[in-house]
């Protein structure tokens, strides 16, 4: 830890320039150049969060921060310092004893962070020390360092790679520990430096990398590489991501490379990955403290009650100063205003029980043990992956229950991201995979032969795909061991590309030191020359390549979405192509498009050197390429366009269906062409036949210089139809309505959230968000990844706040899965960079119906039902004590025993609300798939509104009352024992908490439907714990205590006959409207029909007919 502070405060980034320069091998390149060394950190790793020096006090200052834990050392300080009626044991106890629990949950966890980070940090390495291979641990690497890895080895620190034993320079990594992906990642060395293949070579080089400073971005790496050699300028040579290999990533099917070590310890990007993630807070929580809250007042205004009923007491003189009772001289001088504010304290510490500390423990356990439920749910597992669900988060289990939107993406989310070829379209002829020949594309009609040919070759050189050999096949051998060969790549559309080329008899056959190798139809293996790769982004959606061709020319060929590739090619090639782009995407295909440019030798040397400048730029690299690669895009032929099957998931529709019936409202948000996108939502069922579609496209919209005017038009046309028009309902009434759809594209949104000077931004949004707010559906297309980041915030932000949930597989649904309030990722093909930023992670989207409308309906009703009986159960433990003072003087006398005081949460009446909290099923698991407009029946956080609240309360009330008032009739003229003697105060305080005790008890058993052996366990084991104890504490087991104020007192009450039956008539009385209740409504069930869709007997659910409240 204090290594950590130093370097933050010395080394920290503040003070650093913005790049760094290494000294490979840490050996100077001039004795005449001047060099500053710079320091950096260690490659020492820290996940802990203690030391054994600061575990104590940072841990208590955390712990105290939380309000109900400070609330209650406030109290026990009191205790300590002022004359107070009870001791600072009872409120001392339950206090350090959740300290000392959580302290010893955190400390463990932290020992085990310190035992990973010592197994880290200890690992042998190997580093290049003059020319030999030197062992050494983990965290004595430092940055400069030539490092060794062989194959399955992970990499210690983050480092440029130099140079491998394979002779093009590569090395395949995985980097499943970083975001999950399992497939193979190609990684290249510069060119200069690979064939320094051994320790010597390598120990010979002279060179320097300067790079940016450490950021957490594990796809971006900016640097450059300065290979010195004798008297000669220096060569300098781009580094960027495909350079770099990350610490925690695995080397695979290469014998070992050698790496420079830039980034150590801390400073890795995996290690900067894992700090600073953001906390979502859950309604529930919220509702929690605003309960604290009112309960404070009902405390403090107890005591004020108190003070001033005492003082109205006491302002008889013979009354304050009875003649067996004179107050001392000291007391007489005592400042009055003094003695009210410590009688006031000492009435706040009688009281301070009726603030449930326990519960916060009991919610924690009950949010990270319940998670579990959920991992192991073997209907979420999926055999093909060999995964389950993954809870990230156990925070946000109850939210789960709450969900009102569902924002989810569409590629990889709501369809398989398994592509297939299906057709594609050559100068507007349509070629179909099913009507082929062995020699070639046929069709009725058809291109030219020559541009048959070009389109086939631009898909087989136009990717980053690549080849992986299942055995290892030898460059000079046939064709015919190409079968041999796996396609691997990050995208599945290129894959699908070049299988349908295949298909048409041209096929990719890998690439070996900068050469492209393509078999065509005739068998004859051609050989290209890869110049310039222009990768694809997500603002360009777009990629390009440029290659020699055999003949020498030099050719540009290029793929993308229609929207980024029509406004680069001429006008009158367009016509011809886009009929089949628009007809593919009506039938739900993906489209990309097709084109190429030749490229001048005289051009090509200057693209080169535009090219080499921007990529060796250590500022801002990313935006000038950007700028260059659209420089270099335009002017280009349309050869023709592709159309790929993207298939739904498994059980998507059904899924939608079951959400629509929820009452939740679904948004697809998604990069793909509307006319792909809108056929995707009709067959998912997202949009069904009788929706009426709102449309605010660019093609309605129009182009400008009106188009803010038609905009304008639109929206209000819409918001008279979908807003004016429609009937002031309840919430979520819209499912009975009249049913409409809203699709809108990426460039009008922008419109909207961000218009010209001249007009009215949050005018439009307003009117955008209520048209939203009405539609059942809403699809979003040709969205970027931060427009669905702002979708989400603008709903999540509207008028009564409703609960969201994005639902994403890619990195470009990070944005939004981190915005909504629930985040969901899809253990899905595009990487794990949704799943491992996600609150949840699931293997299919069906999945995400059971984790809905099962686990958070139910883990909704359960945390609400222990929030709201730890309130009641303490409140009828507190009120009593109360209504107390009334006939006591106010003389702060307790009722209970302080045994009692300190036991009540702790012991007698936790386990048995932990057990319900954990497997409590109101309503079987298979009712709740099957008919999901019980959702709707716990949503708006039903359970901890105001309504149920009270019911609570009041209950507590009533209960606390008939304790009281029931064991005051009885004791009050009564001689419990034969000997005429009158029983006491323990007496009569037992009495009331031993009918308290049973009481709160047999509620909760009375409110369980799902009985199990631990339920049994807990409920009937707590109680005869409280028998067995006050038999203990009374003397009777443990001769010991006889000399304490509760000796023989519980022995002495159970051996009176009217005791017993006071006992069995007032627990009777305290349930009886619970009783009543379960009767009335299991009558009121059983007169319908045989399988009731009302939800068992918990006063908290809203009741709907038809989805209406009432």
């Amino acid at each position: 830890m204090l290594r950590r502070t130093i370097n933050r405060f010395f080394i920290g980034e503040d003070k650093r320039v913005g790049t760094r320069t290494i000294l490979v091998g840490h050996r100077p390149v001039s004795e005449t150049e001047a060099y500053v060394v710079q320091k950096f950190c260690d490659n020492k790793i820290i996940s802990s969060k203690y030391t054994v020096w600061n575990f104590l006090p940072k841990n208590l200052f955390e712990q105290f921060r939380r309000i109900a834990n400070f609330y209650f050392l406030i109290i026990f300080l009191v205790q300590v310092i002022v004359d107070t009626p009870t001791s600072p044991v009872t409120s001392g106890l339950p206090l350090f004893f959740v300290i000392i629990v959580t302290a010893i949950k955190q400390g463990y966890e932290d020992w085990l962070r310190h035992r990973a980070d010592r197994e880290v940090n200890k690992s042998t390495v190997f580093v290049i020390e003059d020319g030999k291979r030197v062992k050494k641990d983990c965290d004595a690497i430092q940055v400069g360092d030539i490092v060794v890895v062989t194959t399955d080895e992970t990499f210690p620190c983050d480092l440029v790679f130099l140079a491998s034993s394979s002779k093009d320079g590569t090395c395949y990594v995985t980097t499943a520990s970083l975001d999950g992906e399992s497939n193979f990642k190609t990684h290249y060395t510069v060119q200069d430096t690979a064939k320094l293949s051994t320790c010597q070579a390598i120990d010979c080089l002279t060179a320097t990398i300067e790079c940016e400073q450490p950021q957490p971005d594990l796809y971006k790496f900016v640097g450059r590489i300065n290979i010195y050699n004798d008297n000669q300028e220096p060569i300098a040579r781009a580094l960027g991501p495909d350079n770099l290999l990350l610490k925690g990533a695995t080397l695979k099917t290469t014998h070992k490379i050698y790496g420079l070590a830039v980034y150590t310890g801390m400073e890795t990007k995996m290690a900067l990955n894992y700090q600073g993630k953001s906390q979502k807070r859950s309604a529930v929580e919220k509702s929690i403290n605003c309960f604290l809250i009112v309960y404070l007042f009902i405390l403090v205004g107890k005591a004020v009650v108190c003070t001033t009923m005492k003082y109205f007491w006491i302002s008889d003189h013979s009354v304050d100063q009875p003649w067996y009772n004179q107050k001392t001289q000291r007391e007489r001088e005592t400042f009055k205003l003094l003695k009210m504010f410590t009688d006031f304290l000492s009435f706040m510490v009688l009281f301070n029980f009726i603030i449930p500390v326990s519960m916060y423990v009991t919610v924690e356990m009950q949010k990270f043990l319940g998670s579990f439920f959920i991992s192991w749910d073997k209907e979420m597992y999926d055999e093909t992956t060999k995964e389950g669900a993954l809870v990230n988060t156990s925070d946000l289990n109850e939210e789960l229950g709450q969900v009102e939107y569902v924002f989810s993406d569409k590629t990889g989310t709501l369809t398989e991201n398994t592509m297939e070829f299906i057709e594609c379209s050559i100068d507007g002829y349509k070629y179909n995979s099913s009507r082929t020949e062995v020699d070639g594309l046929k069709y009725y009609e058809k291109a030219e032969k020559s541009r048959e040919e070009l389109f086939l070759r631009a898909l087989c050189l136009c990717h980053t795909v690549q080849i992986h050999y299942r055995d290892k096949v030898d460059s000079g051998k046939s064709h015919l061991e190409t079968s041999t060969l796996k396609y691997v790549s990050s995208s599945p559309d290129e894959i699908a590309l070049l299988t349908g080329a295949k298909k048409y008899g041209f096929t990719f056959l890998g690439q070996e030191n900068g050469i492209m190798k393509v078999q065509n139809y005739y068998e004859e293996i051609e050989s290209y020359e890869l110049l310039h790769v222009l990768d694809f982004d997500c603002v360009r959606r777009r990629m390009s390549v440029i290659v020699r061709m055999p003949s020498g020319t030099i050719v540009l060929f290029c793929k993308g979405a229609d929207s980024s590739m029509f406004p680069r090619v001429p006008a009158s090639e367009i016509l011809k192509t886009k009929v089949h782009v628009e007809r593919n995407a009506m039938d739900g295909y993906r489209t990309l498009c097709v084109a190429f440019k030749e490229i001048s030798e005289s051009d090509y040397l200057k693209i080169s050197e535009s090219v080499k400048e921007a990529t060796m730029a250590l500022q801002d690299r990313e935006a000038k390429m950007a700028v260059l690669f659209d420089e270099i895009e335009r002017e280009m032929h349309l050869i023709g366009s592709t159309a790929v099957e993207d298939r739904l998931q498994e059980r998507a529709a059904e899924t939608i269906e079951a959400f629509h019936a929820a009452g939740m409202k679904i948004w697809v948000l998604t990069g793909d062409k509307m006319e792909t996108a809108q056929a995707t939502c009709y067959a998912c069922r997202l949009f069904q036949t009788n929706t009426e579609l709102l449309l605010l496209t660019t093609k309605t919209v129009g182009e400008e210089p009106h188009k803010e005017e038609q905009l304008h038009k639109l929206m209000m046309e819409y918001h008279k139809k979908v807003v004016n028009d429609m009937p002031e309902d309840v919430k979520r009434t819209w499912m009975l309505s009249h049913e409409y759809g809203l699709v809108i594209d990426g460039a009008t949104l922008s419109l909207i959230l961000n218009p010209s000077q001249d007009s009215c931004s949050g005018y439009y949004k307003n009117i955008f968000l209520q048209i939203c707010l009405k539609c059942t559906a809403v699809l979003c297309c040709r969205m970027a990844p931060l427009q669905k980041a702002q979708i989400v915030r603008m709903v999540k932000n509207s008028k009564g706040n409703p609960i969201t949930l994005a639902v994403g597989d890619g990195a470009n649904d990070v944005s939004m899965i981190l915005e909504a309030h629930v985040g969901i990722g899809i253990k899905g093909k595009e990487g794990r960079q949704a799943a491992r930023n996600s609150d949840y992670a699931i293997p299919k989207f069906k999945d995400l119906k059971k984790l809905l409308l099962a686990h958070g309906h139910l883990y909704y009703v359960r945390i609400a039902h222990l929030v709201q009986y730890f309130f009641y159960k303490n409140l009828c433990f507190i009120f009593p004590q109360f209504l107390y003072q009334f006939f006591c003087g106010f003389s702060q006398q307790p009722l209970y025993d302080a045994a009692y005081l300190t036991m009540f949460n702790i012991c007698f009446t936790s386990l048995p609300i932990v057990a319900y909290s954990l497997l409590e099923q109101h309503i079987p698991i298979d009712t709740l798939m099957s008919f999901p407009k019980l959702y709707m029946n716990v949503s708006d956080n039903a359970m901890l509104q105001l309504k149920p609240f009270l019911y609570w309360t009041f209950l507590g009330l009533f209960d606390g009352l008939v304790f009281f008032f029931g064991g005051y009739f009885l004791f009050r003229d009564a001689s419990l024992e034969d000997n005429g003697k009158m029983s006491g105060n323990w007496s009569f305080g037992t009495m009331i908490f031993t009918v308290l005790v049973f009481t709160v008890t047999l509620k909760l058993a009375l409110d369980t439907r799902f009985w199990t052996w631990l339920n049994h366990f807990v409920i009937w084991g707590s109680l005869a714990f409280y028998v067995f104890f006050s038999f203990f504490w009374g003397g009777i087991l443990w001769p010991f205590l006889k000399h304490q104020r509760m000796y023989f007192v519980f022995a002495q009450l159970l051996s009176s006959v009217p005791v017993w039956l006071a006992i069995f008539f007032l627990i009777f009385v305290s349930l009886f409207p619970e009783i009543i209740m379960v009767i009335f409504r299991n009558t009121k069930r059983k007169a319908r029909q045989a399988v009731s869709l009302e939800l068992p007997i918990l006063v908290s659910y809203k009741h709907k007919e038809n989805g209406y409240t009432y």
